[in-house]
Formats: C-alpha cells, sequence, structure tokens
C-alpha cells in the first residue's frame, strides 16, 4: 500500500515519517514509502511551491531521506512492517546513487531500452557504495495499454515488480491481460 512517490517538497520529512509509521500501523505492515524529488513543474505550482532546479530538488530528497530514515528510527512504536523504502527516478548521477545508498525498492519508467541502461548505472552505483545489487527491487511504471505488449522486453531489462497505471477512461481489460501473460510467465 502506497502512494508510487511522495514528492519530497510537499511534506515536512518527519511528518511524512511519523504519516507512514501511522499508515504502516493501520495497514497491517504493508505500506511502502515512495519518495521522489518531483520532476513536474505544474505539481509545483498548483501546490504553491517554487519549481527549484534539479540539483535543488535531489538535494532535498538525500536530506529528507535521513530526515525520515532517523525519525522512523526513534519512533514509539516502531513501524510492524518492514517498512520498504522506494525511490523513484531515472537521474543515473544522483538520483540512482540515492537508491543504492539508501532504498529497498526503486521505480523507472520505459521504454526498456531506456529501463535497461538505468538498471546497469544502478548496479554501477550499487558496486561503488558497497551494496549489493540484489537488495534493491526493481520496479516499473507500466502504462496500460500502451507499454503492455513489450512486458516481456521490460522483464529483460531487470523488472521484478510492475506498477500498472491506468488512464481514463478505466477499462481494465488491458490490465486484465496483461495479468493473465504475467501468469503464464510463472
Amino acid at each position: 500500500i502506497g502512494v508510487l512517490i511522495s514528492n519530497i517538497y510537499f511534506r515536512n520529512p518527519d511528518l511524512l515519517a511519523d504519516m507512514a509509521r501511522t499508515v504502516d500501523h493501520l495497514s497491517g505492515g504493508r505500506l511502502i514509502l515512495g519518495l521522489g524529488a518531483g520532476n513536474i513543474e505544474r505539481d509545483f505550482r498548483e501546490y504553491g511551491f517554487e519549481f527549484a532546479s534539479t540539483g535543488e530538488r535531489l538535494k532535498a530528497l538525500e536530506a529528507g531521506i535521513g530526515r525520515i530514515k532517523r525519525r522512523l528510527g526513534r519512533l514509539e512504536p516502531g513501524s510492524i512492517g518492514s517498512l520498504p523504502l522506494l525511490v523513484g527516478g531515472s537521474g543515473t548521477r544522483v538520483t540512482l546513487r540515492l537508491v543504492a545508498q539508501y532504498a529497498d525498492m526503486w521505480n523507472s519508467f520505459g521504454p526498456p531500452e531506456e529501463y535497461a541502461k538505468q538498471n546497469q548505472a544502478l548496479d554501477e552505483w550499487c558496486t561503488k557504495v558497497g551494496r549489493d545489487p540484489r537488495a534493491i527491487e526493481r520496479t516499473v511504471l507500466l502504462d496500460v495499454p500502451e507499454e503492455a505488449e513489450r512486458l516481456d522486453d521490460f522483464l529483460e531489462a531487470g523488472v521484478q515488480h510492475v506498477i500498472v497505471g491506468c488512464g481514463e477512461p478505466f477499462d481494465l481489460r488491458p490490465i486484465e491481460d496483461l495479468m493473465r501473460r504475467a501468469r503464464q510467465l510463472t
């Protein structure tokens, strides 16, 4: 249970940690805490936030992750689940370094060829920071039906967990088809 990412700019990191721990308890320990630096200028403007530079947003993400981890470590009672941290983003120089250092899960998007390059960059960052790349679950936000035909390509690119996006109208038939195909792979 969780949002794909919570933009670090939109909430105080200490408050977000408290909120995450509460949802973790309410969900029976099933929360995934998704974080990101945000890259949609319209969202910042609509919520009354200045759209900072990419570098500033990434610095805020790194500082926010540190604050959240410290706060979660001090909360009593603590989380009842593992409360994995998912970091979303595709930047190979900073974002994937943060994933390698701090995250349990990583999310990006396609096409599969780009995902494969990002996945390789994440493995390289894991080596640089001394972390086993297998410790990070690889997820993708898959637009259905547009990208569903390329499921096998995403799996070859390293995807372990598919998060399905569906636009309007909410026609679930492409998602049902994707689920049937996924079951055939297992």
